[in-house]
C-alpha cells in the first residue's frame, strides 16, 4: 500500500492518550489506542531530557513550530474540550521514515505533583527536500471545571525539540452556572473519539416507580444539503439520548432513530433499561445520504408523509410510554405534515416534547415541519442551540414528565375512591 501524502498527513491526527506515563521509550512498541501505563512501582516513566524540558518550562524551537493553545471549550457531551493546534514546515520533515512524537502532561493546579501524560505518534511520509506549505496537526484531551498546567513538547527521529508550555482555566459561563458538567472538577481525560461507545452502568428507578419514554431522532446534517453524516452532525444527537440515559429517574427507554431525507427507520429498540448505542451507531454506518429511491421520484410531499405516518403510528402506538420526545435537526420542507392526517390520529393526552437542535436560530427562526405536529399534539418544543440548551431543556422536561405520572397516578386513584 502506497504511503499517504503530505496532504494526509496535514489532516488531522487523533491524541493516543496514556494515563500516567508518556508513552516514550526505547524498544517498546507504539501506543495503541488509550492505554494506562506505569513505571517500576507506578512511577511515570519519562525520558530524562523529556522530564527536564517539562522542569524548565522553556520554548524550544529546535525543531521549527509553532504552538497554539485551544480555550477549554463546553460540548454538548457536557465536558470541556481543550487541545492544541500544530504547524510544521513541511521542509523541516523533509526525508524518509521520520516520526514525531508528541508528549504532553496536563496537571490540576489544585495538584501539580499528579499531572496526566499523553501521547502522540505520528508516522511522517517521505516528504521531498523542497517541499513547500505546513503539516497542520492537533490534539485533545478533555477537563473538568478547574485551572490546569499544560507542558507539551514535540520531537522527531533527530531528537530535535519544539516545547511549550501554558496555563488553562475550564469555567462555566454565568448563563452556563447550574449545568451538570460531565468530569469532576480537576479532572483530566482523553478525548473520547468513540460516539456510541456504551454508557456506564447506573442504578435506575425500579419499573413500579420508574419513568418510561419513548425517543424519536431524526438523525439527519445541520445542512439539509449536506450528502454526509459528520460526526459534529450527531454528537447534540447522541448527548440528547445520553443525557436521558444518565437520569435515573427513567427506568426504560424506547428508541426510534430514523431519517426523513431516506424516508427510513434505521433502528429501534423497545422498552429496554438502557440505551444500545453501539446499536444505534452500526445502524448509521449503514446510512447513505444523497441516494435517492427512483420511486419517489415522482412522489408529492413524500418526506412530510413518511414523517407524518412515522408520528402518528409511534405516538398512537398500543403501548403507551409516560412521554413522548422527538429530537433533530429542522426539518424544513416545501409541505407542512398533512393536516388531515394528524387529525385522523388518535392523537394522545401525554406529554410530547421536540427537541429542536439548531445551531444558527438567528438565520433560520422561522417554524419547521415537527413544529406545526408538535402543536397539534399538545406539546412543547424546545430549540437547542448551545450545550446549556440540552442541559436545561432535559432537565425541565423529565421534571415536568414526573409531575404528568403523579398526577395521572392521582386522578386515577380519585376514580377509584369514587367508584367503590
Amino acid at each position: 500500500m502506497p504511503s499517504p501524502g503530505p496532504q494526509a498527513f496535514a489532516a488531522k491526527t487523533q491524541v493516543c492518550a496514556c494515563f500516567a506515563l508518556a508513552c516514550v521509550f526505547a524498544g517498546a512498541g507504539g501506543c495503541l489506542g488509550q492505554v494506562l501505563l506505569t513505571g517500576p512501582g507506578g512511577a511515570p516513566n519519562l525520558l530524562g531530557t523529556d522530564l527536564a524540558v517539562f522542569e524548565a518550562r522553556e520554548t524550544r524551537k529546535d525543531l521549527p513550530c509553532t504552538v497554539v493553545a485551544q480555550k477549554p471549550v463546553l460540548g454538548f457531551d457536557l465536558r470541556f474540550h481543550s487541545g492544541y493546534d500544530i504547524s510544521v514546515p513541511l521542509k523541516e520533515l523533509a526525508g524518509i521514515q521520520n516520526q514525531l512524537i508528541v508528549v504532553f502532561r496536563v496537571a490540576d493546579g489544585s495538584k501539580p505533583d499528579f499531572p496526566v501524560y499523553f501521547v502522540q505518534r505520528i508516522n511522517v511520509p517521505t516528504i521531498e527536500e523542497d517541499a513547500r506549505g505546513e503539516a497542520l496537526l492537533q490534539g485533545s484531551f478533555d477537563l473538568g471545571e478547574g485551572r490546569y498546567q499544560v507542558d507539551w513538547l514535540m520531537r522527531d527521529r533527530s531528537d530535535r525539540v519544539c516545547s511549550s508550555s501554558w496555563e488553562s482555566e475550564a469555567v462555566l459561563s454565568p448563563k452556563d452556572k447550574g449545568v451538570a458538567v460531565t468530569l469532576e472538577k480537576g479532572e483530566i481525560a482523553p478525548t473520547d473519539r468513540e460516539q456510541f461507545e456504551p454508557e456506564p452502568f447506573l442504578r435506575r428507578s425500579d419499573n413500579s416507580s420508574g419513568l418510561t419514554m419513548k425517543v424519536l431522532v431524526n438523525f439527519a446534517p445541520q445542512n439539509a444539503q449536506s450528502a454526509t453524516l459528520q460526526q459534529s452532525d450527531t454528537d447534540a444527537l447522541v448527548s440528547v439520548l445520553r443525557c436521558m440515559q444518565r437520569d435515573p429517574r427513567i427506568g426504560r427507554f424506547s428508541v426510534v432513530a430514523f431519517n426523513v431525507q431516506e424516508q427510513k427507520v434505521l433502528y429501534r429498540q423497545e422498552g429496554l433499561s438502557e440505551i444500545d448505542f453501539p446499536a444505534i451507531g452500526e445502524a448509521l454506518r449503514n446510512l447513505h445520504l444523497g441516494r435517492v429511491d427512483i420511486s419517489r421520484l415522482g412522489q408529492k410531499n413524500s418526506n412530510s408523509d413518511f414523517l407524518g405516518d412515522l408520528l402518528v403510528n409511534e405516538i398512537g402506538a398500543p403501548e403507551k410510554p409516560d412521554a413522548y420526545v422527538i429530537a433533530g435537526p429542522k426539518t424544513l420542507m416545501e409541505e407542512s405534515i398533512s393536516s388531515e392526517k394528524l387529525k385522523a390520529s388518535p392523537g394522545t393526552d401525554l406529554p410530547v416534547f421536540y427537541l429542536n437542535y439548531n445551531l444558527s436560530p438567528q438565520t433560520t427562526p422561522w417554524r419547521d415541519a415537527l413544529s406545526g405536529a408538535i402543536k397539534f399534539f399538545k406539546g412543547q418544543e424546545f430549540t437547542i442551540s448551545k450545550p446549556r440548551d440540552l442541559w436545561f431543556a432535559i432537565t425541565e422536561l423529565v421534571g415536568k414528565v414526573v409531575k404528568s405520572k403523579a398526577d395521572r397516578r392521582e386522578t386515577a386513584s380519585a376514580a377509584v375512591g369514587k367508584g367503590s
